[in-house]
């Protein structure tokens, strides 16, 4: 396998993972919760996800031959809740947007790597936007699981290796 073959594996794998870990943290929360801030300057989850889905559906659409931020896109309001909104039209915005992500990426292939693409009219390799994009959902996803933590208390289950159990995972993988 080519080091351009392996990095899109690598990368669609590593968004899954993100994907996977924050669905699963989102799941112990519920409607309350996941519409609760902190406090005044902090972000529910439910605005998180708004944020991220935009995010996701503006840069990837038509990713190799539009700019990454659509016109249509109003970054602004995805910091502002409606009154009316529901977690499950969020949830499936964030679902819209992360299908976008993965078609484009699965669509890409290891010569598309070195091309030109543009976001908010600056050019980016592609490699350079995948790299954005991924930080850019990594850590949004922390802060979810973050806020997914904290707001579940004593119910919460971990997302990633248990405390105290990295000896058992790591022989289960070896």
């Amino acid at each position: 396998m080519s080091i351009e073959a392996e990095f899109l594996s690598a990368s669609i794998s590593n968004f899954r993972e993100v994907k996977t870990v924050v669905d699963r943290a989102m799941a112990q929360v519920d409607d309350e919760q996941f519409f609760a801030a902190l406090d005044a300057e902090s972000n529910s989850i439910a605005v998180i996800v708004k944020h991220v889905a935009g995010n996701l559906r503006s840069r990837w659409t038509d990713f190799l031959t539009s700019d990454g931020e659509k016109a249509d896109r109003d970054r602004d309001s995805e910091f502002e809740m409606r009154e009316s909104a529901t977690r499950a039209e969020l949830l499936s915005a964030w679902e819209a947007g992360w299908e976008a992500a993965f078609r484009a990426l699965n669509a890409l292939t290891p010569d598309d790597l070195a091309k030109s693409i543009r976001i908010r009219n600056e050019p980016h390799t592609v490699v350079k936007a995948i790299m954005r994009q991924l930080t850019h959902a990594a850590n949004h996803g922390g802060q979810i699981v973050f806020l997914a933590k904290h707001l579940a208390g004593g119910a919460w289950q971990t997302v990633s290796i248990p405390r105290g159990k990295s000896p058992k995972f790591s022989e289960a993988k070896a």
